[in-house]
């Protein structure tokens, strides 16, 4: 697998793995540890070295399982997790990017994770409560102290970004990104490619529906997070399926499956894009690392973006709680 550069010369696989479905959110949870270990190392083998966690994950537990699981090939892979909840009795219950809480948060990671260094420390979600020049400045301190090596921010606005970076260099920027959720376009992207920030898409499958496995009869399991989300109900599924089906047909023509054309999609709109598909299968794995072989032609690509433009997509990517905690 080729790699691609994030902000600050952070070299990564052009595809990553997303982590935490492998301890919530997707059915029963968590999955099989044992599993999950072996999908994880599975992952370093086909050239995924990029791999992502929280610690809200669970909480906990997802990044004491990327710590184990990735502990034998520490130096081939480059873990990125986050920071800014505030937990207690296992629940988040707050955002908290105080420094106290980031320095606390950093120690910590540093243990379940097994390493010396963090590569890649997110602010999970802008805290509206602390500035974020302080939230900059304390993770610079970390970088300084030889805890931290990148700074990265996760759903921020574009002056969020500007005024972080202005403090201490962002690294990259995560949040949903895909054929069927555009919010970045307008603003964030462009403020990337003037800054020299790489872009992290999560959920670039459209959590599952882009796959195409996905349809009005679809049963999610109880704890299943797509069972709280709009854009989930059956009726928003029976109205979004029509882009789908579009994917699913130039999928068929190029022997390609709709979740690598989807991939595909991304890896064309700029060179610093790194998506992190999520999955707890070693089957889909290979398939999501295999979309770097999927090459779109700009004619593809443009009918692609006709066609979304065009259908558009029902219901929203989070429920209301949920959307105000994005785009500060």
């Amino acid at each position: 697998m080729h790699t691609r550069t994030l902000g600050q010369g952070l070299q990564v696989s052009a595809i990553g793995l997303g982590c935490m479905g492998m301890s919530q959110s997707y059915g029963p949870n968590p999955a099989d540890r044992q599993a999950m270990i072996g999908v994880l190392r599975d992952a370093v083998t086909m050239g995924i070295n990029f791999f992502d966690t929280a610690e809200v994950y669970g909480p906990f537990v997802n990044e004491e399982l990327v710590g184990e699981a990735l502990a034998p090939v520490r130096d081939e892979v480059v873990i990125a997790t986050k920071f800014g909840w505030r937990i207690e009795d296992g629940k988040s219950v707050g955002l908290d990017s105080s420094p106290e809480r980031i320095r606390r948060v950093a120690d910590e990671s540093l243990r379940r994770l097994r390493v010396d260094t963090l590569d890649l420390f997110y602010q999970h979600r802008v805290d509206p409560n602390v500035p974020i020049e302080e939230v900059a400045g304390t993770v610079g301190e970390l970088v300084q102290a030889g805890k931290v090596r990148h700074f990265g921010l996760s759903e921020a606005s574009a002056a969020t970004i500007r005024a972080a970076h202005a403090v201490f260099p962002v690294t990259a920027v995560q949040s949903e990104y895909s054929l069927w959720t555009r919010d970045p376009e307008p603003e964030v992207l462009p403020t990337l490619a003037e800054l020299g920030i790489g872009f992290v898409p999560f959920s670039p499958l459209g959590k599952g529906f882009l796959t195409g496995t996905v349809d009005t009869s679809t049963p999610f399991a109880d704890g299943d997070i797509r069972s709280t989300i709009p854009r989930f109900t059956a009726e928003n599924r029976a109205a979004n399926l029509a882009l789908v089906e579009h994917v699913a047909g130039l999928a068929a023509a190029k022997n390609a499956t709709p979740g690598q054309i989807a991939l595909a999609w991304l890896l064309a709109q700029q060179p610093w894009i790194v998506p992190i598909p999520g999955t707890r299968r070693r089957e889909r794995v290979e398939e999501n690392a295999a979309a770097t072989a999927v090459a779109l032609s700009a004619d593809e690509v443009a009918d692609l973006d006709a066609v979304a433009s065009r259908i558009g997509v029902q219901g929203n990517r989070y429920n209301d709680l949920h959307m105000g905690l994005v785009g500060r």
